[in-house]
């Protein structure tokens, strides 16, 4: 058995010295991505981040994942796995081994999945088993064992962690120095100065992530710590024009077969994001198209419209309001400020935009110009089916309406209370809550019907009328009384 190296020598001699390194991305960093990046730069790849439970147990998942992109072009190498069982985790790392050059723990996804699934960021607190993991996987696999940690607001907290890691036997850190609350909207900026006081606290090897979107970028990070999903450029230092990305990653997809459509699909987007928000009509078809070749067939369509705008436009051809480059040009996506809390009628603060209110009659002409991502999907596959509820209902005098085509929202074809019409914003009513209302309007029925007999002056159980000249009936008996 070959002699595991550790630290800075692992760092020097298996990785050979990378400073370059595109991060594990989910979904994303597929051989055909990683290969791409590499011929622009980068040194070092990290597969995406897989489930170490589904690993060990599904042996389809394994092949889809690593074994079947086994390729000597394609090192060095990281295996990235989330997981929270020692056990587990070692078990995976023993399958994965033989395929890269070490195993990284993630302990840094701030996902909504992540905390269902218990492990990523939402493990940081608890120490003594995130110890016992590292600890066993160095202990027990032939390749060295890496982390990558989400900083905690407290600097010093920060260091004591990536100190206790390192002690376990992790032998390079990936440090993002945002925390486990910079995400989406609230993403903000990395704190450099967090991953600045990691390096200079630990013995090992440490990547400083977040922030970088231009190569100066990356040199200005290494000189303050000592340390590309839309420019696979970005190590090289400039920016090429979109198709020529475009067509090269695909190049690589056709000759690396074979690779996941969704990965592709993604990778356009946001290769041509910018572009992609002038020419909508391409963007849909970029969504509904089943194969590479009509991908392929979109991302060329692109390209001659640029080259067209190029041709027509002259110097001020392509250039959007915010952006530095024309769209053509491949540049970061910065994600817009969240906007400011509003009052609500109340006066309590709700978030912009995230309100919700019941659509009107006025909204009903463009409602159905923005489906949702997911409703565009379920239309490409169904083209003829309406998925617009505008274009459903037609309302008629104040409480009620009527769906003409009502299997987008019930499986009945008409619905005449507002109650039950989603349309409207409202929700259905669950049998028991229809029940339990039939129950209440049949008593309240009754209770009408009692209080108006009572002061018409009769009784609440009047008994039947008496026919004239007979005597009344005993109810008991069925009998005639003398």
């Amino acid at each position: 058995m070959a002699v595991k190296l550790q630290g800075f020598e692992f760092w020097k001699t298996t990785l050979r010295g990378a400073r370059y390194v595109v991060a594990p991305m989910v979904d994303q960093s597929e051989l055909a991505w990683r290969l791409l990046s590499r011929r622009h730069g980068a040194e070092l790849c990290y597969t995406p981040m897989l489930h170490a439970q589904v690993f060990v147990r599904d042996a389809n998942y394994r092949k889809d994942n690593l074994y079947s992109e086994v390729c000597p072009e394609d090192r060095p190498l990281i295996t990235q796995f989330c997981a929270n069982d020692p056990e587990v985790f070692v078990q995976a790392c023993l399958l994965a081994q033989d395929y890269c050059d070490a195993i990284d723990l993630n302990l840094g996804c701030p996902q909504m999945i992540a905390k269902r699934g218990h492990y990523g960021v939402f493990l940081q607190d608890e120490w003594e088993l995130l110890e016992k993991m590292v600890k066993l996987a160095n202990e027990k696999i032939s390749v060295p064992i890496t982390c990558k940690i989400r900083v905690f607001n407290k600097m010093e907290e920060t260091v004591q962690y990536a100190q206790m890691l390192e002690k376990a036997g992790c032998q390079l850190l990936t440090v993002h120095g945002r925390t486990k609350d910079q995400k989406g909207p609230a993403t903000g900026i990395a704190s450099w100065e967090h991953i600045k006081a990691v390096r200079n606290a630990v013995n090992i090897p440490v990547f400083a992530n977040g922030n970088i979107q231009h190569l100066s970028d990356v040199e200005q990070c290494m000189e303050e710590t000592g340390g590309n999903l839309h420019n696979p450029a970005l190590f090289e230092g400039h920016s090429p024009p979109v198709w020529e990305m475009a067509e090269e990653y695909l190049e690589v997809v056709s000759q690396y077969p074979p690779c996941t459509l969704s990965y592709v699909r993604a990778h356009l987007f946001k290769l041509w994001h910018h572009t992609l928000q002038i020419h909508k009509d391409l963007r849909e078809e970029l969504a509904k198209v089943k194969n590479l070749q009509g991908l392929t067939e979109v991302s060329r369509q692109l390209r001659l419209r640029c080259q067209e705008e190029i041709t027509n436009g002259g110097e001020e051809a392509g250039q959007v309001v915010g952006l530095p480059f024309p769209h053509w040009i491949c540049q970061p996506y910065v994600r817009p400020v969240p906007k400011a809390p509003v009052a609500n009628s109340n006066g309590t603060e709700v978030k912009a935009g995230c309100h919700k209110r019941a659509l009107s009659q006025e909204d009903s002409d463009g409602a159905c110009d923005a489906l949702s991502k997911n409703k565009q999907k379920k239309k490409a596959r169904n083209p003829h089916k309406n998925f617009c509820p505008e274009q459903k209902r037609e309302v008629i005098s104040g409480n009620q309406c009527v769906f003409n085509l009502c299997r987008g929202c019930c499986k009945k074809k008409a619905h005449k209370e507002v109650a039950d019409c989603p349309s409207h914003g409202l929700r259905f009513k669950t049998k028991a809550e229809k029940q339990k209302s039939e129950r209440q309007e049949e008593d309240e029925e009754g209770k009408s019907r009692g209080l108006q007999e009572e002061e018409d002056g009769g009784l609440l159980n009047p008994s039947p009328p008496q026919t004239p000249n007979r005597p009344p009936t005993d109810p008991h008996r069925g009998q005639t009384v003398a």
